[in-house]
């Protein structure tokens, strides 16, 4: 059960209670061109528990390290550090991982209409977030799409 965070002023002071790390340990790829925001990603994923096995600036290269390590869950931005764009990674993975989880974190708010759009992203697991985004949300959003279509138990 994830506990949510919680601040009560107890004489004049603020009290936070954190997270409980989540008991669903999650490989995660993380792909985002801004470094403060891949740390960001990076340090709040690991200290909730789970294990970020690649991270990345650019789109290039990325089928050789998933088959390194294939993660259970992709973070993307829509712009990269590369001639390529977040929809053209995830098209990449899609074809090689077709039950893949993606969740796209991007400024740009076009791509949740660009998204149906692409025959490729049908009845997949994908969701878009908008920035600026709580990272408890980045966190909730991975969690469902691993786990929809999943059988209970």
């Amino acid at each position: 059960m994830l506990v949510r965070n919680v601040s009560t002023v107890v004489k004049g002071r603020c009290k936070i209670h954190m997270d409980k790390p989540t008991s669903k340990r999650l490989k995660i790829m993380i792909i985002e061109d801004e470094e403060d925001i891949l740390i960001l990603y990076n340090d709040y994923l690991i200290s909730r528990g789970h294990q970020v096995v690649i991270k990345s600036q650019s789109g290039n290269s990325i089928m050789t390290e998933i088959e390194r390590e294939t993660p259970d869950v992709y973070l993307i931005d829509y712009r990269l550090l590369s001639n390529t764009n977040g929809i053209d990674v995830a098209i990449e993975i899609l074809n090689k991982f077709p039950s893949a989880a993606i969740v796209f974190i991007t400024a740009y708010e076009p791509l949740s209409r660009e998204i149906p759009k692409h025959p490729m992203f049908y009845e997949k697991k994908i969701e878009v977030l908008l920035k600026p985004v709580k990272l408890n949300l980045i966190e909730n959003s991975m969690l469902e799409l691993v786990n929809k279509n999943k059988p209970s138990g």
